[in-house]
């Protein structure tokens, strides 16, 4: 599609502020994928509060320019997509592994959160780890089991002396 300067400045700018607004990045590169599995990856992705977007590079350079991100040229080359996502970055690399698992499709090729760049390793690791509510459950379950201990010994305490109180009691009732 033959877009004039315009249209072209209009969109770099729009993939600029989303860009600015996702705290997470990551780099695919879509090869071999046809259009009926790109749609089911974005349907995934969108699932999950995230944005598949397939662009040409020279306009992705331009909008990581205007975004002030850097160092992620030297990974615009071939037919590439950027999935943008917002706090959690780890549902979209659980979606892209999972894919790429089933399809062998897409390669992801670098990937940024909160401004810092991850290799892809680093996204199939982030991939295996729990989501953050289960992380967070498992937090409150570690935080949770000592208090409850303490409880439990502190009650034990309390029907202990609640015992030796009433034996006392029925010691001076039948003497």
């Amino acid at each position: 599609m033959i877009r004039s300067k315009a249209q072209k400045q209009e969109l770099v700018t729009a993939l600029a502020a989303k860009l600015k607004r996702s705290r997470t990045l990551y780099v695919t590169d879509f090869t071999g994928l046809n259009v009926a599995r790109i749609t089911d990856l974005r349907r995934r992705l969108r699932a999950a509060g995230v944005e598949y977007v397939v662009v040409k590079n020279t306009l992705a350079l331009r909008a990581l320019g205007e975004a002030q991100l850097a160092g992620l040229e030297p990974h615009l080359d071939g037919p590439t997509a950027l999935v943008l996502a917002g706090a959690d970055a780890i549902a979209p690399a659980k979606i892209l592994t999972e894919f790429a698992r089933e399809f062998e499709k897409p390669r992801i090729k670098i990937g940024l959160i909160e401004g810092k760049s991850i290799a892809p390793e680093l996204v199939t690791r982030l991939a295996m780890l729990p989501s953050r509510e289960a992380l967070l459950a498992q937090v409150g379950g570690a935080l949770q089991a000592p208090l409850a201990a303490f409880a439990g010994a502190m009650n034990g305490l309390f029907m202990t002396m609640v015992g030796a109180l009433e034996a006392l009691k029925n010691n001076k009732a039948g003497a």
